[in-house]
Order: C-alpha cells, then sequence, then structure tokens
C-alpha cells in the first residue's frame, strides 16, 4: 500500500525512507524539519523577552523524537548560554504541576516541544500560559490563531498541499519509490499582537519586520 507521510524528523534516520532522492519502497513524503527550528524558535523567544532569565522546555508524552528535542534545545541554550528547564507534561496533571515549577522558578518564557498531544489541547495550554502570564512559542500556527503568543514553524499549509499533490500523483500511477522526499522550505513567523499586548510585551521592530503574518 502507497504511504505518503509528513515527518517533522530525517525520514531516513527515522527508517522512512532508504534516502531523501530515492525513497526506495512504498513510502514518500514531506520532510518539515521539525527538530532542526527548535534553536530558532528559542533565539526569537530570547528576543521578544522583556528581561532575560530562566525559559522553560515543556515536552509532551514520551516519542521517539522527544529525547532529540531536549537534545536539540539542550545544545542550542548551552551555546548562548541561556538557562533552561526542562519539565515534563504527559498529561493534564503534570502540565498543571510544570506550571506551578514555573511559577516557583519564576520563568521568563516558555518554549513548547513539538507533540500531537499539545496540538489536542491547545486551547487548555494558551489559557495556562496566559494565567500565569508567561510568555510562549509554540508548534503551529493554529497556537497562535487560539490566543497564544507566537510560533516559527514550516508552513502547515505548505506542507499538506505538498502531501496532497504527491497522494494525487501516485492515485494516477506514481510509484512512491520514483518520488524524492520533498523538504519544505517555507518557514512562517506569526505573531498575537493581543496577546503580547495582554501580557505587557513590546514587540521589538526587529522582530516585527521578520514577521510572516500578525494576528490582532
Amino acid at each position: 500500500m502507497p504511504i505518503v507521510f509528513s515527518s517533522g524528523n530525517d525520514p531516513v534516520a527515522a527508517g522512512l525512507v532508504e534516502s531523501l532522492a530515492r525513497p526506495g519502497g512504498n513510502a514518500t513524503g514531506t520532510h518539515s524539519f521539525g527538530l532542526d527550528v527548535i534553536p530558532k524558535r528559542l533565539e526569537l523567544l530570547r528576543e521578544i523577552l522583556p528581561q532575560p532569565g530562566l525559559i522553560a522546555f515543556l515536552v509532551g508524552p514520551q516519542t521517539p523524537s522527544t529525547p532529540k528535542q531536549i537534545r536539540r534545545v539542550e545544545a542550542a541554550a548551552q551555546a548562548v548560554a541561556q538557562p533552561i528547564l526542562v519539565l515534563h507534561g504527559r498529561n493534564e496533571e503534570e502540565i498543571e504541576k510544570a506550571f506551578a515549577t514555573m511559577a516557583e522558578r519564576q520563568v521568563r518564557g516558555l518554549l513548547y516541544a513539538g507533540s500531537e498531544y499539545f496540538q489536542v489541547i491547545a486551547d487548555k495550554l494558551v489559557a495556562l500560559a496566559a494565567r500565569h502570564r508567561i510568555p510562549a512559542c509554540y508548534e503551529w500556527r493554529e497556537f497562535v490563531a487560539a490566543g497564544g503568543l507566537m510560533t516559527y514553524s514550516t508552513s502547515r499549509r505548505e506542507v499538506m498541499r505538498l502531501a496532497g499533490d504527491y497522494a494525487g500523483r501516485i492515485l494516477k500511477g506514481a510509484a512512491p519509490a520514483d518520488l524524492p522526499v520533498i523538504q519544505s522550505t517555507r518557514f512562517e513567523l506569526v505573531i498575537n499582537l493581543e496577546t503580547a499586548k495582554a501580557l505587557g510585551l513590546t514587540i521589538p521592530h526587529t522582530v516585527l519586520l521578520r514577521t510572516d503574518e500578525v494576528l490582532e
């Protein structure tokens, strides 16, 4: 059965394909650089914080990419001497405890790891960040549309468009093995100015100039 995937991890390292140019099996799709954007999210979050301090990295239920995400954010933080606090939110009780810890440790900013579970409970995560008045950077634009502060990621709409195109080509007879994995290179920075105002944040002009979409 042909498979069209959308992967934030390296599809070769994950064993989905033999190589990006020649998938070699019954699967192909898109690579959206889920791990590679973590350092950029950290950089942008640091830019908008009114004062430096501890930044939390909240990870969801354990997935194959969780250890890689933690290593990536810790390496990025170490490179700029940024204190980082890794917390786990595998269920709602743990998430509540994580936010209590953030309050106790006076966390200045929050970076969310990529997690399907977080997408399911997006409204709760946005509400908790607002209640604790913690500027947060999320995985996808949908979090910002729901009231989150900001996100930097590949364009999910573009990734789905590319995957849909491949699905159509396969239905017309193309073999997945002959369709190279597409590396989506369209990135988007989205900021919710209403949320920034509620947090008492002034987004630097240098950041606004790079913003692809501003929600008000």
